[in-house]
């Protein structure tokens, strides 16, 4: 059995491999969140059903097509998320869909991808999901929507192991290299895209690598002190942030002997 790794954990062991070991390897729960994606995950279906279903037969599906497609997912919207939504998926048709001489068929929507790295003789999986990926003559463009109110402050670095592990899982599942990354803002209708390059893979397998010696040698999961440390959850048990750090909860799951199989 592989050792699982996600884009959302490589980042998390980036900010902090401490935080990392109190959540993924101790299981700790942390702060919840509030709030509903009730209008992103609609907004998600819609756009999936726009491109997975339409007939290419036409270049560019007219707005009554969106309509439509919007009108399958809405299910139990407030009628101020269905108007709105409708809105958003309105500038997304004038932006990215009316101004093409033709709509894109894409190789896959909502999907996941997996593959494989061997670090060590030790295997470790790697899994994420997409929103669309796109087939270009020299490369892939993985899609990711974004439907949050306002854009976010990304961490270079961590937009790097992104598009790193993409890089790797793409590779092996198409047998073709990730040629960019790009986010899709739904709500102000701007798109950021990212060059991929084998250096991604490369920062990855480094950091991959790094992970295997915590979680098989040292162990010590040193803390990595920072802005991030003001919200963190796991404070109180860090002796980065208490010179007598509280005693780790007796509900969380203890670290095990073997973490990792071999790979013979």
């Amino acid at each position: 059995m592989s050792y699982v790794l996600s884009a959302a954990k490589l980042q998390a062991y980036h900010r902090c491999p401490r935080a990392y070991y109190f959540r993924y390897e101790r299981r700790l729960e942390g702060a919840g969140f509030f709030g509903s994606a009730a209008l992103g995950t609609s907004l998600h279906q819609a756009l999936a059903q726009i491109y997975q279903d339409w007939h290419y037969q036409d270049p560019v599906p007219r707005l009554d097509w969106i309509e439509y497609c919007w009108n399958q997912q809405i299910g139990e919207l407030t009628p101020n998320q269905t108007a709105e939504g409708r809105a958003i998926l309105r500038r997304y048709y004038y932006s990215f869909i009316e101004s093409q001489s033709a709509m894109r068929r894409p190789l896959a929507v909502e999907g996941r991808i997996q593959g494989k790295l061997q670090v060590d003789n030790l295997e470790f999986g790697l899994s994420g999901r997409y929103d669309r990926l796109d087939h270009f003559e020299d490369g892939l463009e993985l899609i990711d929507y974004k439907s949050a109110k306002e854009m976010e402050r990304l961490d270079p670095e961590e937009i790097n192991l992104q598009i790193g592990l993409y890089y790797l899982a793409l590779e092996q599942r198409y047998a073709r290299s990730l040629k960019q990354l790009s986010l899709l803002y739904l709500r102000t209708g701007e798109k950021v895209t990212y060059r991929a390059t084998p250096e991604h893979r490369c920062r990855v397998e480094q950091v991959i690598s790094n992970l295997a010696t915590e979680l098989r040698r040292d162990q010590s999961w040193q803390p990595s002190t920072g802005a991030q440390c003001e919200r963190c959850t796991y404070a109180r048990y860090c002796p980065a942030m208490q010179s007598e750090p509280e005693p780790l909860p007796e509900d969380g799951r203890s670290q095990p002997a073997l973490q990792l199989v071999l790979s013979l």
